[in-house]
C-alpha cells in the first residue's frame, strides 16, 4: 500500500488534538445546535417536499423512500454512535453541550414523531392519490379468487423454495437476522411428529425477492397493480409449518451499527482488513426494531429481548416495515404527468463546436454545472486521453462511481492501450467499499497502479489528470490536462446532483494537482502549493484567514462579504470566526443543506449572518466559497464540506475559480439564483428552527431557473 505510514497519520491528529486543546472556546453551548438534532431537521425538510401538492405524484413518494433511505444510514451510523458513548459511559459532549443520555432521548422522540407523520402522509394521501392514478397496492382483503390464485402459484414457483423457517427451540436459537432484512415472527401452536411443541419461529425474506411483485393486468384491473411480498408471505405463512396452527404472523425489521473500524494500530493491508470486515456490517450491534403496528405486546417485547434493544428502540409502522422498497415504483411507472419532465443535459458552448477536447481545453478554462449540463466531456476526456498517441498517463482519484461505470471502463481502455494509469482508490467510501474493492481488482488486473492514498484519511478529492506530450513554443514538453470537481465521477448521480467540474491546463494548478497525486501514492514531505487549499494541511488555516481577512476589513470601515454554500457546517473554529466576522459587520449568507451547528439571527453574536436551506428535485452539492476581498471576488470551488472530519481527516482541495468570466458564472449560477430562491428555501431562525420562505412575489427557483439556462431542452 503506497501511503504515509501510521505514525504519519497519527502524528497529524495529534498536531490537531494539540491545537484544539489549545484552543479558546469564546461562545456558550447555547450558540451551537446539535449534529444529530439538525440532521433530524433536514430530514423534516425532505418529508415536506412529499407533502407538497405542488410536487409530481410519483416524485412525492420518491421523496418518502428517500427520507426512510436517510434514516436508515442516520440509526445505523448516527445513532449507533450515541449508544455506543452510552455503553462506555461517556460524558464527552459536542459543543452544543447535550449530554448522551438526553441526546438519546431527544433524538427517540423527534425520529418516532417523524417516522409517524411519514406513514400518515403514505397512507392518507399518497397510496389514494396513486389509486386514483391506477397505481393500486392491494390488501390481501381484496384480493380476487383469481388473483389469489396467481398469487398462490407465484409464492409456490418464486418464494416456497427459498424460504427457510427457522422453528425456536433449544437446537435453533433466535437468529442473528441481518442488518435491514425483512423478517416475520411467526406464533405457533401444536406438535410436530419429532414431539416438539409449537411457540415461535423466525422467517427471513431473502434479499434476492422483490418486495412489490407487479400482477398481470387483466388479473388487477388497473394498469399497476402491486401486491407486497410481506402480503404473500401472510397469506401462504402456513404452508411453511404443515400441521401447526399458526396463530400470528408480524414483519420486522433490524437496523444495525453499520460502521466499519479498521484499527490503524493493527492493520497492515488496508484491502485484506477490509475484505475482512465488511462481511461482519450485517451483524453489527442491533439500534432499532421496526414492527407492523399491529404486532401485540407480547411479540414485541420477546423481539426486543431476544434483539438486545430496549423499548425506546421500538418502532411501531402501519405499513410495510422498509418504505425504501418503494423507490423502483416511479421508475416502473409510464406515466410522465405524475414525474418531473425529462431534460437533455447542455454543454459549454466552447465545447459544442469542438470534439477535440484537449484543444477546447488550451483555447480556455472550462465550468461544466451538473446536473443541468452534460458530464460527457469528462468522459470524453477520458476518451480521448486512451486513443491519443501523445497522452502518456492518467491519474485520478475515485471515491464512488459504481461498478458499472463507464468512467471505469475508460481507464480500464487506457492501461489496456499501454496508458501509465494511476488510480487512488478510496476503500472507506461509506457503504461503496465493496464496489471501489470490486473496482480496485479490476483495475489491477489490467496493469493500472492501484493505490489507497494516506492510511487514517479519506481520499475526498476529486481530481483527474491527463499528461500529454506537445510543443510549446519550439520545444516539446509535458502539458498536464486537469480537471477538479466538487462531486463524485459517478455519471449516475451527475444526473441529480448538483456540482461544479472545472477543465484547465493552468500551469500552476496542474503542478499543484501533481504534487498531490505524489503525496498520495507516495511518501514524503509536502511541497508548498501554488493555488489550492488542501486538507488536512492548509484547508483549514486557509478558510479560517479568508474569514479573518473580511473581518478586518469590516472592522477597518470597509465592506466585508462572505457567501458560502455547502452540505454541512459543524466545524467549531470555522463556526466561531464566523461569529466574530458577523460582530465585526461581515454580511455573510450561507447556503447549506443538511446539517448546521451555527446559530443565525442572534443579537450581538451572529446578527449579519443568515442560513438558508434549499430542498428540491436536484440534491444540492456543491460547495462553493466566496469572500469579496475588497472587490477581488476570491472563489473557491471544493469537494469539502466545513467539517472537522474535512479538514483534518480527509484528503480534500480547494481550488481557485481564476478566470474572471467563469468567476461571474460561478456566483450567477451557484449563489445568486439560490439566494433569490423564495419557493424552495428553508430559513433558520436564532431558534434554529427553519421556515419555508414564503413566496411574497414572482416564483423563483434556482433549480428550475437553472434548468431553463443550462439544459439543453426541457420537454
Amino acid at each position: 500500500m503506497a501511503a504515509l505510514s501510521n505514525s504519519s497519520g497519527r502524528s497529524a491528529q495529534a498536531k490537531r488534538k494539540n491545537s484544539m486543546d489549545q484552543h479558546i472556546v469564546h461562545f456558550s453551548c447555547d450558540h451551537f445546535i446539535n449534529r444529530e438534532l439538525s440532521l433530524l431537521a433536514f430530514n423534516r425538510r425532505v418529508l415536506a417536499q412529499a407533502a407538497d401538492d405542488n410536487v409530481p405524484l410519483l416524485e412525492r413518494l420518491r421523496f418518502l423512500c428517500i427520507l426512510s433511505s436517510n434514516l436508515d444510514e442516520f440509526f445505523e451510523i448516527r445513532v449507533a454512535g450515541i449508544k455506543e458513548q452510552l455503553k462506555l459511559g461517556s460524558t464527552i459532549t459536542e459543543p452544543d453541550g447535550i449530554l448522551p443520555a438526553d441526546l438519546m432521548r431527544q433524538v427517540s422522540a423527534q425520529a418516532q414523531a417523524l417516522v409517524s407523520e411519514q406513514y400518515s402522509l403514505l397512507n392518507d394521501e399518497i397510496l389514494p392519490e396513486l389509486r386514483s392514478e391506477g397505481i393500486v397496492f392491494m390488501r390481501r382483503a381484496e384480493w380476487t379468487p383469481e388473483q389469489r390464485e396467481w398469487i398462490r402459484d407465484y409464492f409456490q414457483r418464486e418464494v416456497m423454495p427459498v424460504l427457510t423457517p427457522i422453528g425456536l427451540d433449544p437446537a435453533h436459537p433466535f437468529p442473528r437476522v441481518l442488518n435491514k432484512s425483512l423478517n416475520f415472527a411467526i406464533e405457533l401452536r401444536g406438535t410436530d411428529d419429532f414431539g416438539r411443541t409449537g411457540g415461535a419461529a423466525i422467517v427471513q425474506a431473502p434479499r434476492a425477492l422483490p418486495r412489490v411483485i407487479l400482477l398481470p393486468k387483466e388479473l388487477s384491473g388497473v394498469d399497476y397493480g402491486y401486491v407486497f411480498l410481506s402480503s404473500i408471505m401472510h397469506e401462504h405463512v402456513n404452508d411453511l409449518f404443515s400441521g401447526m396452527e399458526v396463530l400470528g404472523c408480524h414483519q420486522f425489521r433490524v437496523t444495525r451499527n453499520s460502521d466499519l473500524f479498521v484499527d490503524d494500530e493493527e492493520v497492515k493491508n488496508l484491502r485484506t482488513a477490509l475484505q475482512g470486515e465488511l462481511p461482519q456490517r450485517h451483524l453489527g450491534d442491533a439500534v432499532r426494531l421496526e414492527v407492523a403496528a399491529d404486532c401485540p405486546q407480547v411479540m414485541t417485547d420477546f423481539l426486543l429481548n431476544q434483539i438486545g434493544l430496549n423499548p425506546e428502540d421500538l418502532y411501531r409502522v402501519p405499513g410495510i416495515v422498509n418504505m425504501v422498497r418503494l423507490m423502483s415504483i416511479p421508475d416502473q411507472v409510464d406515466l410522465p404527468h405524475l414525474k418531473y419532465a425529462p431534460f437533455q443535459p447542455g454543454l459549454p458552448k466552447v465545447l459544442t463546436k469542438r470534439y477535440d477536447v484537449f484543444a477546447s481545453i488550451r483555447k480556455q478554462d472550462i465550468l461544466i454545472h451538473h446536473p443541468f449540463q452534460s458530464f460527457t466531456p469528462v468522459i470524453q476526456l477520458l476518451q480521448q486521453a486512451a486513443d491519443d498517441p501523445a497522452v502518456v498517463a492518467i491519474k485520478m482519484t475515485l471515491y464512488r462511481t459504481g461498478t458499472d461505470s463507464v468512467v471505469l471502463e475508460q481507464l480500464l481502455r487506457a492501461a489496456r492501450k499501454g496508458k501509465e494509469v494511476t488510480v487512488v482508490v478510496e476503500l472507506m467510501a461509506r457503504f461503496d467499499e465493496e464496489a471501489n474493492l470490486n473496482i480496485a481488482g479490476r483495475l489491477e488486473e489490467v496493469g493500472a497502479h492501484v493505490v489507497y492514498g494516506v492510511f487514517g484519511y479519506k481520499t475526498h478529492a476529486k481530481m483527474l489528470m491527463v499528461l500529454r506530450k506537445e510543443e510549446q513554443g519550439k520545444k516539446l514538453g509535458y502539458r498536464r490536462y486537469v480537471h477538479l470537481g466538487t462531486g463524485n465521477y459517478h455519471p449516475r448521480t451527475t444526473r441529480f446532483y448538483t456540482d461544479f467540474g472545472l477543465m484547465t491546463c493552468n500551469p500552476e494548478i496542474g503542478e499543484d494537482v501533481n504534487e498531490l497525486f505524489k503525496q498520495l501514492t507516495g511518501m514524503g514531505k509536502a511541497a508548498p502549493l501554488k493555488q489550492l487549499w488542501q486538507a488536512p494541511l492548509t484547508l483549514h488555516a486557509n478558510i479560517l484567514k479568508a474569514i479573518a481577512q473580511e473581518e478586518a476589513i469590516a472592522r477597518n470601515g470597509g465592506k466585508g462579504r462572505i457567501v458560502a454554500k455547502m452540505n454541512s457546517l459543524l466545524e467549531q473554529e470555522i463556526i466561531e470566526a464566523l461569529y466574530r466576522a458577523s460582530q465585526a459587520g461581515v454580511e455573510i449568507d450561507l447556503i447549506i443543506r443538511g446539517v448546521c451547528a451555527l446559530r443565525p439571527g442572534v443579537k450581538g453574536l451572529s446578527e449579519n449572518i443568515r442560513v438558508r436551506s434549499i430542498i428540491g428535485r436536484f440534491l444540492e452539492h456543491h460547495r462553493i466559497f466566496y469572500f469579496l476581498a475588497e472587490g477581488k471576488e476570491n472563489i473557491y470551488l471544493s469537494s469539502a464540506d466545513w467539517m472537522e472530519r474535512n479538514c483534518f481527516r480527509r484528503i480534500e482541495t480547494a481550488f481557485p475559480v481564476l478566470d474572471a468570466k467563469l468567476k461571474r458564472r460561478v456566483f450567477k449560477e451557484g449563489l445568486r439564483p439560490y439566494l433569490a430562491d423564495n419557493c424552495q428555501a428553508w430559513e433558520m431562525d436564532s431558534k434554529g428552527d427553519y421556515k419555508l420562505k414564503p413566496v411574497r412575489r414572482a416564483r423563483i427557483s434556482a433549480q428550475e431557473f437553472l434548468l431553463r439556462d443550462l439544459a439543453a431542452k426541457v420537454e
